[in-house]
């Protein structure tokens, strides 16, 4: 059976860390910021990590990276 193949779409949007945590961006960052508090606009640069129940689906998607 052939390797998977990199889903590049999946590979641009997470990243894995050292200890093999999967790192993700946030959401609702993009428009429509006027009514959003900064506190909170702040709190979307930052990742976080993905939650346990998405993780299979996306290392595997991810390949070796």
């Amino acid at each position: 059976m052939p390797k998977m193949k990199t889903h590049k779409g999946t590979a641009k949007r997470f990243r894995k860390t050292g200890s093999g945590k999967i790192m993700r961006g946030k959401a609702f960052k993009s428009h429509i910021l006027t009514k959003k508090s900064p506190k909170r606009i702040r709190g979307f640069r930052q990742e976080t990590e993905l939650a346990p129940a998405d993780v299979k689906v996306v290392s595997a998607r991810m390949g070796n990276k």
